[in-house]
């Protein structure tokens, strides 16, 4: 059974830095493309972040330069370091994929960027 749960969201001071993780079961993470997302109270989810199977990232503008995402095989998890948090960061971070066309999403961690 597949499942992403999501964790490392919490409250911080501009500038600051957080690390969500993303743990999956019932699949090899590293086998597939995983994508972290975001949505802001009043506004539809956006991607974030996506890593491939070999590694390559991209980056939506907003956050190049500040959002790293990452993989642990060992750990079937998937990681995003941010750094230079900023108000507009504030969101409900999702982890996702698609398996056999049915896409796959978690809970969901709250990140609140706020002085």
């Amino acid at each position: 059974q597949v499942q992403l749960v999501e964790s490392g969201g919490g409250l911080v001071q501009p500038g600051e830095s957080l690390s969500l993780s993303c743990v999956a079961t019932g699949f090899f993470s590293s086998d597939v493309v995983m994508k972290w997302y975001r949505q802001a109270p009043g506004k539809e989810r956006e991607w974030v972040a996506v890593i491939s199977p070999n590694a390559n990232t991209l980056y939506t503008d907003s956050v190049k330069g500040r959002f790293t995402i990452s993989r642990d095989g060992a750990r079937n998890t998937v990681y995003l370091q941010m750094r230079n948090l900023k108000p507009e960061d504030t969101a409900v971070y999702y982890c996702s994929t698609v398996r056999n066309s049915k896409p796959y999403w978690g809970q969901g961690t709250q990140v609140t960027v706020s002085s």
